[in-house]
C-alpha cells in the first residue's frame, strides 16, 4: 500500500511504477512548503534534539528523515529524498493520545511523481474526522482504532507499531476499515564505535499483501531504528555502517516465514500427472486446440493425447474438462523482491525477466526460489547499467564512463546475463560503444532512452529493445534541451502526446526503422493508466476489477495517483493516454514485437496489460501469444518454454474460462505448475489476505502418489 515503509520495500527491489510503495526521503524541502516547515520548527520549544535518519540506496546517502518533539505535544517529522530523479517531500505533524493512538495527524508536501500531498486526521468530541487524496469520513464513538495515513513517513508506522505492541493481542482495527497486528521477530544487538543498540524485528500485518518488517529500539521507547532491503537503508543516523547486519538478520527472518509458505503451498507428486480433457491454447498459431490430455512426469510435458486413453500407473488426474491448458506466463518488466514472487505464480506467471535489481539480493533470491524456499516464478536477469549523475538510480552498476561500462558488462556476462538495459543518465555518446560491446558477446541491449538523446538514435546506436511506451513515445517530443531523467519523462507525454500525428511521414519512418531492425517494445502500457488518467479518489483502472479482493488499506491506497492529474489537465492526459494506446496498436500492426511487461505488483497487473492490448486493438488470442510465445523467445527460452509442447519444461496454468474469447478470463487460474510443482492461486491468495478468485480443480490423487507437499 502506500505506507511509506511498503512503498520503500518495493522501490528498493527495482519497480519503476513504485508509488504505491515510496512517497518520501530527506533532502531540504523547497519552495513555500520548506519556508513553513523552518519557520514551524524555529518557533517550536523542543523537548529533545531531533533524531535523523539518514535514507540510502545502494550505500549512497539519498535523504534523510527528520523526527521533533516539541514540548506542546507534537511530533513533527520532515521526509524527503530522492533518487532516479524523484522523490516526495513530506512535512507531518502528529499528536498522540496516552494509549498511543493518532489523534491528530496532518501531513502536506509533494508525492513521488509530483502531486500535492494534503492529508488529515482529527478525533475531538468524539468524532474522528479524516480527510486524503483517497477519500474522506468520520466516525462517532469513542476511538477504537488506529488511523492508517494515506500518506506518511516511518516515523508514523512507528507510531502505528508502538500501538500495536501495546495491545494484549497484538492486534488493533485500523481506520478507515481493516486489521493490523504485529509479530516479533528477531532480536539483535548492533555495535558501532563505543555505542552499542539493541533492536527489535517486528513484521506488522494488515498494510498490504506482504507483512512490512520495520525494527524499533528494544527498550521502552520503541523509537524507529531502520527499514533495511537489498539497496535500500533507512537507519538512525550514526549507524549506517551496521545496515547490513540487520540486513542479514532480517532475511533469515523473512525466508523462515516464507519457507513455511512454501512448505504448505508447494505440491508435488511421484508417478505421472495427466490434466484430463483440456483445451490447449497453440501459442505459435495463437489459437485453442483440443480437447487434449496433457501427461506431466518429473518436471516434462511427457505426453499430449486425445482424451480417454489413461495410463494404468497414473498418480494424478486433475480435471480439466471444461477448461484451458496455457503455457505459464511471461513478465517481461519485473524487479523482483520475495513475496512479489510468490504472488506472481498466483496470477500464472512462471517466468519473470527481471529489468534492475541490488544484484546481490537478486542472486540471493534466484538462489531461494531454485531451492523450493520460497514460491516464486524462474527469474531472468538483466544486467543494469546507469551513468553517475545527480539524477541516477542505483539500481544495479553505476558508471563513470565507457570502460567501466565494458567491466559491468564483463560482469554481468560472466555471471549468465544475456541482456543489459542502459538507464537514463548513460551519456548518449556511450550507447553505440557499450552496445557494440555487449553484441559481442552475445547479449542483447535495450532500456530507457538517455537523455538528450531520441528513441531513433539510440536505435541505430545499437538498442535491440526499448523499456516503455512513454520512452517511444518521447521520439516525437524531446528537444535537445529536455532532460528526461527527471520527471519531465512523464509530464511532457501526458501534456503533448495527444497532438502526434502517428500517420505523419516521420512516424512512418520511425516505425519502418523499428521493424528492420528487429526492435522490440516492452510498452507497460498498464501502468501508465492510471498514472495518466485517475484522479484523487477515483478507483485506479488498472485493479478495479480485483480492488474489492485485497486487504481495505491496499484498496484505499489504490484510489490516490501520485502524478499531478487534475481537473485542468485530465482531458489532456487522458488523451494522450489514448494516443499511447494508438502508438500501441500501432506498433504491433507494424509487426514491431512487443511484450508483456508490468513494473508494479505482480499478477494483477500482468492480466491488465493483456487487457488494455485488446482494448487498443490486438486480438485476445495475440495479446496471450505476447505473455507466452514472445516471452520465452526474448529471454532465449523458446526450447524450453513459451508452448505447451512434449519434452517442454511444465509451466502450465489452468483457467476456468477461455481468455481468447475473454481475456479478462486470464484472472480466472485455478492451478499453476511450474516445473511440475503443483500450485493452487485460491491457496496462495488466501495466504496473502487476498480473497480467492477461483477454486482449485478436482484432483484425485493414487495411493502413494503424494510424494509431498514442497
Amino acid at each position: 500500500m502506500s505506507l511509506i515503509f511498503n512503498r520503500t520495500t518495493r522501490l528498493a527491489h527495482g519497480a519503476a511504477a513504485m508509488e504505491r510503495f515510496v512517497k518520501a526521503g530527506g533532502v531540504p524541502l523547497p519552495g513555500a512548503l520548506g519556508l513553513v516547515c523552518l519557520i514551524l520548527l524555529a518557533t517550536a520549544a523542543h523537548a529533545e534534539p531531533p533524531m535523523r535518519h539518514s535514507i540510502s540506496f545502494q550505500g549512497k546517502v539519498a535523504g534523510e528523515q527528520v523526527v521533533t518533539r516539541t514540548d506542546d505535544g507534537r511530533t513533527v517529522v520532515d521526509y524527503s529524498y530522492r533518487d532516479n530523479g524523484r522523490g516526495p517531500d513530506l512535512h507531518e505533524e502528529m499528536r498522540i493520545d496516552d494509549s498511543g493512538r493518532l489523534i491528530l495527524f496532518r501531513v502536506t508536501g509533494k508525492s513521488t511523481f509530483g502531486s500535492s500531498v494534503d492529508e488529515s486526521f482529527e478525533y475531538a468530541n468524539g468524532v474522528a474526522r479524516w480527510k486524503s487524496r483517497a477519500d474522506s469520513g468520520d466516525q462517532a464513538g469513542a476511538l477504537s482504532a488506529q488511523y492508517v495515513p494515506v500518506e506518511n513517513s516511518f516515523e508514523a508506522i512507528a507510531v502505528i507499531a508502538r500501538t500495536l505492541l501495546r495491545q494484549p493481542n497484538g492486534k488493533l482495527a485500523a481506520l478507515p476499515a481493516g486489521q493490523l497486528s504485529i509479530r516479533s521477530l528477531r532480536e539483535a544487538t548492533v555495535q558501532s564505535g563505543p555505542s552499542q543498540a539493541r533492536v527489535t524485528l517486528y513484521a506488522i500485518f494488515g498494510f498490504d499483501i506482504a507483512p512490512s518488517l520495520f525494527w524499533l529500539r528494544s527498550d521502552e521507547s520503541r523509537q524507529f531504528f531502520a527499514v533495511v532491503y537489498p539497496g535500500f537503508t533507512a537507519i538512525e543516523s550514526g549507524w549506517e555502517d551496521r545496515a547490513n547486519d540487520l540486513l542479514k538478520v532480517q532475511q533469515d527472518a523473512e525466508r523462515e516465514l516464507l519457507r513455511a509458505l512454501a512448505d504448505s503451498l508447494t505440491h508435488r507428486f511421484e508417478g505421472p500427472i495427466l490434466i484430463r480433457s483440456v483445451r490447449v491454447f497453440d501459442s505459435d498459431a495463437a489459437t485453442m486446440r483440443g480437447p487434449f490430455d496433457v501427461y506431466v512426469f518429473r518436471g516434462r510435458i511427457a505426453s499430449i493425447q486425445p482424451p480417454g486413453n489413461v495410463g494404468r500407473d497414473v498418480g494424478v488426474v486433475i480435471d480439466g474438462e471444461g477448461r484451458f491448458l496455457l503455457p505459464g506466463l511471461f513478465d517481461m518488466h519485473g524487479h523482483e523482491w520475495r513475496w512479489n514472487a510468490m504472488l506472481q505464480i498466483a496470477g500464472g506467471v512462471t517466468t519473470v525477466r527481471d529489468m534492475g535489481n541490488d544484484n546481490k539480493g537478486l542472486e540471493e533470491l534466484r538462489t531461494d526460489i531454485e531451492h523450493g524456499n520460497i514460491v516464486g516464478p524462474r527469474i531472468v536477469p538483466t544486467g543494469f547499467i546507469e551513468g553517475e549523475s545527480p539524477y541516477a538510480s542505483r539500481n544495479g552498476i553505476v558508471i563513470n564512463n565507457v570502460d567501466e561500462g565494458k567491466v559491468a558488462i564483463d560482469w554481468y556476462a560472466q555471471r549468465g546475463r544475456r541482456q543489459i538495459k542502459l538507464y537514463n543518465s548513460i551519456r548518449p555518446e556511450w550507447v553505440a560503444p557499450l552496445a557494440s560491446y555487449a553484441h559481442a558477446q552475445g547479449m542483447r541491449v535495450g532500456g530507457h532512452i538517455p537523455a538528450f538523446m531520441r528513441a531513433e538514435e539510440a536505435v541505430r546506436a545499437g538498442y535491440d529493445e526499448i523499456q516503455h511506451i512513454n520512452q517511444v513515445m518521447l521520439n516525437f517530443l524531446v528537444k535537445p534541451e529536455d532532460d528526461t531523467r527527471t520527471l519531465l519523462r512523464f509530464y511532457l507525454v501526458g501534456d503533448n502526446a495527444a497532438q502526434i500525428d502517428l500517420e505523419s511521414d516521420f512516424a512512418k519512418a520511425f516505425f519502418q526503422l523499428l521493424l528492420a531492425r528487429g526492435t522490440v517494445v516492452d510498452t507497460t502500457i498498464a501502468t501508465f493508466e492510471p498514472m495518466f488518467t485517475q484522479l484523487q479518489g477515483e478507483p485506479n483502472p488498472a485493479f478495479r476489477k480485483v480492488a474489492s479482493h485485497v486487504p481495505p488499506a491496499l484498496q484505499r491506497n489504490w484510489l490516490v495517483n501520485s502524478m499531478d492529474v487534475n481537473a485542468a489537465n485530465v482531458a489532456r492526459f487522458r488523451n494522450s493516454y489514448a494516443k499511447l494506446m494508438e502508438l500501441t496498436r500501432r506498433l504491433h500492426a507494424a509487426g514491431i514485437p512487443l511484450l508483456a511487461g508490468t513494473d508494479d505488483i505482480a499478477g494483477f497487473t500482468l492480466h491488465h496489460e493483456l487487457e488494455m492490448y485488446v482494448q487498443a486493438g490486438i486480438g485476445a488470442a495475440q495479446a496471450l501469444q505476447i505473455a507466452t510465445r514472445n516471452g520465452a523467445k526474448y529471454t532465449q527460452l523458446s526450447d524450453l518454454l513459451g508452448s505447451v509442447a512434449v519434452g517442454k519444461i511444465a509451466d502450465v496454468i489452468l483457467i476456468d474460462g477461455d481468455p481468447t474469447e475473454n481475456i479478462a478470463s486470464i484472472r480466472d487460474i485455478s492451478m499453476v505448475m511450474k516445473e511440475g510443482a503443483v500450485y493452487y492461486p485460491a491457496e496462495i491468495y488466501e495466504a496473502m489476505g487476498i480473497k480467492p478468485f477461483r477454486s482449485p480443480p478436482k484432483v484425485v490423487i493414487s495411493d502413494g502418489a503424494k510424494a509431498s507437499v514442497q
